[in-house]
């Protein structure tokens, strides 16, 4: 089978197209012949190797796991003998903590972080809406989100900002979105009530006070924020970094006001497989819609990274099979 390899770290031309041994499914386990995947923000930090937190778990020297891509959408060629929850020709997305999805095939165990694609909509919509699996744990469970509150979302046009703000939307929040100039209308299309233009004033500046920020872009930081937050608010940060896990074990401690961050794709793959359940009934119930910036053929895989890395994307960016 054909998949995207790299055995050095470094831009995306370390990435690259070979042939590889198709897995076999064990027992317990699942073929999936994927038909798109996405570039997240992991699978590129991972890419470029320079998170040294990061290589503790790729590999300090060289990577350990030699296909990226965490996200998936396709159909289950074959089953192990013990699968009862799926059956081959079930159409299917979710996503897998150890990676490997820039590929035609995958095995997964059926107890993975894997749901039913909604049939109304396509491979490339359905595992584009992965990014809920990172905005729903967030705005949910540690920001424990409330209708009639008010929330900003800084990067709200990104692929866990602009699923961040339908979701917070869909709870009853008031929501504010910070963006650039050119991505404004796009986030008042997802339901923003208010856009900030970054390019033309720092959010920080604002005399306005919020119960939740979610720095779904990881530029700021609770120092920043904090006079934004009011009494018992919370901000939260997608980005990993020495700065955010001491203002949260400190703020766990003093203070009315919390800094946090959610482990979204380290929590188990029940809890994924169940909130993939939850972000189909919406998508069913036409409360959240898919969104796709741009799609590329897996032969033109490290020109998806390039684009990524360039920030200018609205939603996510796709990698079909075809």
């Amino acid at each position: 089978m054909k998949a995207i390899v790299y055995t050095e770290y470094g831009p995306p031309e370390v990435l690259q197209l070979k042939e590889v041994a198709k897995p076999t499914p064990k027992d317990n386990e699942l073929l999936i012949r994927i038909e798109a995947t996405t570039v997240t923000a992991v699978d590129s930090t991972f890419r470029q190797g320079a998170s040294l937190s990061g290589r503790f778990y790729t590999g300090l020297k060289r990577p350990k796991r030699a296909v990226l891509g965490s996200t998936l959408a396709g159909e289950i060629e074959a089953v192990g003998k013990d699968v009862t929850l799926f059956k081959e020709g079930d159409q299917v997305f979710g996503a897998t903590a150890d990676f490997g999805a820039h590929a035609e095939y995958i095995c997964l165990p059926e107890n993975g972080a894997l749901a039913l694609k909604p049939a109304s909509i396509t491979y490339e919509e359905a595992v584009a809406t992965n990014a809920v699996l990172t905005a729903l744990p967030f705005l949910r469970d540690s920001g424990q989100i409330r209708s009639g509150q008010r929330v900003l979302i800084n990067g709200a046009s990104g692929s866990v900002g602009s699923y961040a703000v339908q979701l917070a939307k869909q709870a009853g929040a008031t929501v504010t979105g910070v963006c650039s100039t050119e991505k404004m209308e796009f986030v008042k299309s997802l339901g923003a009530d208010k856009v900030i233009d970054y390019k033309q004033e720092d959010f920080t500046d604002i005399d306005e006070t919020y119960d939740i920020i979610f720095d779904a872009a990881g530029k700021s930081s609770f120092g920043r924020c904090k006079h934004l937050l009011k009494e018992n608010g919370i901000y939260l940060s997608t980005v990993l970094s020495p700065r955010i896990v001491f203002d949260m074990i400190w703020t766990s401690i003093v203070g009315s006001k919390k800094a946090k961050i959610a482990f979204a794709g380290l929590r188990p793959a029940s809890e994924q497989a169940k909130d993939l359940r939850f972000l189909t009934e919406l998508i069913e119930a036409g409360q959240l819609k898919s969104l796709i910036d741009r799609c590329y053929p897996l032969a033109e895989t490290a020109e998806a990274y390039r684009y990524f890395e360039t920030g200018n994307k609205k939603g996510s960016v796709v990698i079909t099979m075809a």
